[in-house]
This record gives C-alpha cells, sequence and structure tokens, in this order.
C-alpha cells in the first residue's frame, strides 16, 4: 500500500532550483511530522528538513538558507523547495512522515535530484 507519494526531481543545473511534493494518502496528515531525507551514493541517508505538526520548521546546516520546507494539510502534501543548488545536493530524497506521539511512520519510494552542468 502506498501511503507517500513523491514527485518533482530530475536535473537541475547549478544555482538552480527544483520543487519536491509529497502527497499523503492518510486523511489525517495533520497529526504527521513531515521529513525530506537524502541519500547521496555511498553515502548515508540523512536528514535535510523538517516540518512538524505544529508548522515548526528545522534544517540540516547544509541547506539552510537554501531550500524551505513546507505543507498544505487541505492538500495532506508537504514541500521542498530547493533553490541555489549545489552539485552535492544530488542524491535520491525521500519523504517521511511520523504520526506524533507514536512509533508509526511511512517512507515514500525517494525521487532523484541531479544538479550537474
Amino acid at each position: 500500500q502506498v501511503h507517500l507519494l513523491e514527485s518533482g526531481g530530475g536535473l537541475a543545473q547549478p544555482g538552480g532550483s527544483l520543487t519536491l511534493s509529497c502527497t499523503s494518502m492518510n486523511m489525517n496528515f495533520k497529526a504527521y511530522d513531515m521529513s525530506w531525507y537524502r541519500q547521496a551514493p555511498g553515502k548515508q541517508r540523512e536528514v535535510v528538513a523538517v516540518i512538524t505538526s505544529a508548522d515548526s520548521t528545522d534544517y540540516a546546516d547544509s541547506v539552510k538558507g537554501r531550500f524551505t520546507i513546507s505543507r498544505d494539510n487541505a492538500r495532506t502534501t508537504a514541500y521542498l523547495q530547493m533553490t541555489g543548488l549545489k552539485p552535492e545536493d544530488t542524491a535520491v530524497y525521500y519523504c517521511n512522515s511520523k504520526w506524533v506521539g507514536t512509533t508509526l511512520e511511512f517512507w515514500g519510494k525517494g525521487t532523484q535530484v541531479t544538479v550537474s552542468s
């Protein structure tokens, strides 16, 4: 069963922009903290950005000032707006949802982001 659908990945030039979307099939979307992770080849998966159910946000130091996470509860969708892209941002980006106060979480299948000239 698919819980999270990601879209928006692709190829961008250095300095360019992409926006990723993550649509949840769960109608209780408001109760979930939403996160974006990424995994580059040969590296561990790392958290990129988090937005809580209360709309608090946090970012990895490597993307602060360049990436913005947001959510639209009415559309059950979380977004990751990426600007000022760098080659080191190249990775598979995964959406994650965690039900607040529980251990229940879901992962998307990932979407490839490649930054290259």
